[in-house]
Order: structure tokens, then C-alpha cells, then sequence
């Protein structure tokens, strides 16, 4: 007679399909969380930071050139106390315009940046879901026909006993 495996219980491969069952319940969240939050630092990086310092740009820009047309009229008027807080105010205000000139270039290179940095991990993120999705659902099939076979080559060798 033929050898015949002596298979007593299951109970590793259903503990082991209920294991991969939560790792896919915890590991999807998880990735949709990761994904989300790259997506959100991008949009406040190329958005919402880049509107806001436009925006200063412009206000800034105008109390320039409100500085300097003061300037201007305080040098007309001949007043040296009035043209000297002039100067420093158009200087101040030039050096105000120059923060926010800085401020889009490092928002313009911290998007090329995230982008060079994050996109890379992006695509490895995707490739991961899509194999949890299919490589892993598979795998829980196959497992659950694993289980199906050994309790029916189980019952088989209690009925000949």
C-alpha cells in the first residue's frame, strides 16, 4: 500500500490565510494614507504656498512702488528728514519684495524636487496596491482551495480507518 500523509489538522494554513488577511486590511489604509499624503504636501507646495507668496508679491510689489513715489515727492519737496525715512522705507520695502521673489524660487525647486523625489515612490506605491489586490487576492484563493483539497484527502483517509 501507498504511504499516506497523516494530516491531523489545518489549523497552520487557516492561521496563516487569517495572518494575510489582516496584513490586507492593515497594509491598503496604509497605502492610501501614504499616497494621500504626498498628494496633500504637493498641492500646499505647488498651490497653496505659491498663490500665497504670488499674492505677497503683488502687495509688497505695490507699497514699492508707493515708497518710491514718495520718495520721489519728498525729493521734489526738498525735505531731507522726510527723504531719508523715504529711502529707508523704499529699501525696506525693496528688500520685501526680494524675500518674496526667494520664496517662489525655493516653492519653484521644492516642487521640482518632491516631484524628483517622490515620484519614484509613488510608482512603487502603485505597483504595491496592485499587487495586494491581485497577486494577494490570488493567493488567499489558492490557499482556500489548498484547504479544500487537504480536508477532502483528510475525510478520505478517516473513512478508510
Amino acid at each position: 500500500m501507498a504511504e499516506t500523509a497523516n494530516i491531523t489538522s489545518l489549523d497552520a494554513i487557516e492561521a496563516f490565510r487569517a495572518g494575510m488577511v489582516v496584513y490586507l486590511g492593515k497594509a491598503r489604509p496604509l497605502l492610501e494614507e501614504i499616497s494621500g499624503e504626498i498628494i496633500r504636501t504637493r498641492q500646499w507646495i505647488e498651490d497653496d504656498q505659491r498663490r500665497h507668496w504670488e499674492n505677497q508679491l503683488r502687495l509688497r510689489s505695490r507699497k514699492l512702488e508707493e515708497a518710491r513715489a514718495e520718495l520721489f515727492n519728498a525729493t521734489l519737496s526738498k525735505l531731507s528728514t522726510t527723504t531719508a525715512l523715504s529711502q529707508m522705507a523704499v529699501q525696506r520695502a525693496d528688500r520685501s519684495v526680494r524675500e518674496c521673489e526667494d520664496k517662489l524660487k525655493m516653492i519653484r525647486k521644492w516642487s521640482r524636487e518632491l516631484e524628483n523625489r517622490t515620484g519614484p515612490l509613488i510608482k512603487q506605491i502603485e505597483q504595491f496596491k496592485t499587487y495586494l489586490a491581485t497577486d494577494m487576492a490570488q493567493a488567499m484563493a489558492y490557499l482556500e482551495r489548498v484547504m479544500e483539497a487537504l480536508e477532502a484527502y483528510a475525510s478520505i483517509g478517516r473513512e478508510q480507518k
